[in-house]
């Protein structure tokens, strides 16, 4: 089999016209994909892959408080991935992470490079991971009672709290 080819050159004007036919074609390709991609449905809030905030979530607590189980119930029905750490040994835990002892409560977090100490509520927590102040973390200080694992019958108001590593705070979010 011999096969023969066109050493003759190509004429300038038949090139430019076939690269640019196919430098076109390719831009065109190219537009139709980067549209398609701006063209897919939102996504619901909180929905896995959502837009850049963390859903894992490191949760530190005493193996025998009730209320804690029921906060890692609460993150988790929000959509957040808790990975759960028992220890009798929060007062380590909280001071290695920063927790005011003034803001202590009884379980201590750690989500998106924030602290989160106490019965955050879950939406305040999307906000701050959405938002991203600088600062530590959150807390709700004590035990509030109708605050996220710690429902009942009363319903008391509570301040969540922004605090800062140079020790300044402010409220957050008031419930």
């Amino acid at each position: 089999m011999n096969a023969s080819f066109d050493s003759s050159p190509v004429p300038r004007r038949d090139f430019l016209r076939v690269a640019g036919t196919a430098v076109a074609g390719l831009l065109a390709f190219l537009e139709t994909r980067s549209a398609g991609a701006l063209e897919q449905p939102p996504r619901k809030p909180g929905a896995a892959g959502a837009a850049a905030i963390p859903r894992a979530i490191t949760i530190y607590k005493d193996p025998n408080c009730g209320c804690c189980k029921e906060w890692v119930t609460h993150v988790r029905g929000a959509g957040f991935t808790p990975t759960v750490h028992d220890t009798s040994d929060m007062k380590t835990v909280k001071a290695s992470m920063g927790v005011p002892s003034s803001l202590e409560s009884c379980h201590t977090a750690r989500v998106g490079g924030y602290t989160i100490e106490g019965h955050v509520p879950a939406d305040v927590l999307e906000r701050l991971l959405r938002e991203k102040p600088v600062a530590l973390g959150l807390a709700v200080p004590g035990m509030p009672m109708g605050s996220p694992g710690m429902e009942g019958g009363r319903k008391d108001k509570y301040d969540v709290m922004l605090f800062e590593k140079s020790g300044r705070r402010r409220v957050y979010a008031s419930r």
